[in-house]
């Protein structure tokens, strides 16, 4: 008998980082990496299970000490460079199937984002409850308006994008977004009826970007651990 449960985080946590080995589980201020995730998911109470997708069984052993399951090990289809995070989420889901459960709401949490909170995700998931769309995620405004960007040319010179908007003054430009990578809600009959290809319909979280920083290599990871320090009054 199938059982229809409210919602599930899915952590995709893979092995398989090359610019930053290990980055998943290296130690940031004090805990493994994706520890900050595990806790913020499992601390909103929001989840019927909060579950890491992983291909390493390293990973898996440490997941499992801050309280996420591992109920299976990621396929090795879905563990290489190429595949999607939408592949991830498939499989988990099908999977689940597969045991008799389904979930009305999905939460795809990266395991590289110190930066989620319990509250964050709740608010989320009211969006969710109240408005109904096919999504919701955090993001940010561009520090600097897009719009006034320089390209180089092929002669190596630096030439503006848009000349449309070189005597625009920044403050009259319209404010543009971006997704700040941390965590994404999702209706499951929306995402299993589009194969996870979301583009539309999602109602954004607003975040400041002290609490936003992608982490790609050595630099990043200095200047993730000093904005959480700062946000969090530590001086270790």
């Amino acid at each position: 008998m199938e059982q229809e449960l409210k919602c599930i985080a899915i952590i995709t946590a893979r092995g398989g980082s090359k610019r930053i080995p290990k980055k998943n589980i290296k130690n940031f201020c004090g805990k493994p990496m994706i520890a900050y995730s595990i806790e913020a998911a499992v601390k909103s109470g929001l989840f019927d299970e909060v579950m890491v997708s992983t291909d390493s069984e390293e990973i898996a052993e440490i997941a499992g000490q801050y309280g996420a399951d591992v109920p299976f090990m990621r396929s090795e289809k879905t563990a290489g460079d190429f595949a999607t995070t939408s592949d991830v989420i498939l499989e988990v889901l099908e999977r689940y199937r597969e045991i008799g459960k389904k979930f009305r709401y999905i939460c795809c949490i990266y395991p590289t984002a110190p930066f989620i909170t319990a509250e964050k995700l709740k608010e989320a998931m009211d969006l969710m409850e109240m408005h109904c769309p096919v999504g919701v995620m955090p993001v940010t405004a561009f520090s600097y308006p897009p719009q006034r960007c320089y390209v180089v040319d092929k002669e190596g010179m630096l030439t503006f994008k848009n000349k449309e908007y070189l005597n625009t003054r920044s403050q009259d430009l319209e404010v543009w977004y971006h997704d700040v990578g941390q965590f994404y809600f999702y209706d499951t009959k929306q995402f299993l009826k589009l194969n996870g290809d979301i583009s539309e319909q999602i109602l954004p979280v607003f975040v400041s970007e002290l609490e936003v920083q992608d982490i790609d290599n050595e630099d990043d990871w200095k200047i993730a651990e000093l904005k959480y320090r700062l946000m969090n009054g530590k001086k270790d």
